[in-house]
């Protein structure tokens, strides 16, 4: 199902590259050696995970369905306003952050806020496309590949049981 999927972000306009991008300015001030590779790789990882690929299909269908005027009153309208009190984009999408723990969800905040890469061209409501849940679910994807990487990081402390470092 990972290509399949990867298939239908590019269909929507994202690449695991476009993904990549984002994890590895997340994750290169605390990994100065970290490559891109490793997080097109760590992205792809997430993907191979069945809870993620659920969300991702769920929350495409959605965006496409909205694009095509074929989801029930209020939901059409919330849909194409993208309305801000609305949250269950945000929802589903941190169902992907907690993949790899909380370290992903405050990943995820700041993704949400700053919106950099394709997250802002997936926000961008001028284009006449509807993202509403592909924004955040590529924000909660790239949070989740950075706290993978976040936590096989071999420079990451190990505390014994008694606080001290191991």
């Amino acid at each position: 199902m990972n290509v399949e999927l990867e298939r239908w972000l590019e269909r929507r306009g994202v690449t695991v590259a476009d993904v990549a991008e984002i994890v590895h300015s997340l994750q290169l001030p605390y990994n100065p050696d970290l490559t891109i590779e490793e997080c097109v790789d760590s992205v792809r990882t997430v993907l191979g995970k069945r809870e993620v690929q659920y969300v991702l299909c769920t929350g495409i269908a959605l965006d496409e369905l909205a694009e095509k005027r074929l989801l029930p009153a209020p939901l059409q309208r919330i849909m194409e306003k993208d309305e801000s009190l609305y949250g269950v984009d945000e929802t589903l999408a941190m169902g992907i952050t907690h993949v790899y723990g909380m370290i992903g969800l405050t990943s995820f905040g700041y993704l949400d806020k700053v919106k950099p890469g394709i997250i802002s061209r997936l926000n961008d409501k001028s284009t006449g496309e509807i993202h509403v849940f592909l924004d955040d679910l590529v924000a909660g994807l790239a949070a989740a590949a950075s706290a993978r990487i976040a936590h096989q990081d071999p420079r990451a402390t190990d505390y014994s049981e008694d606080g001290t470092k191991a």
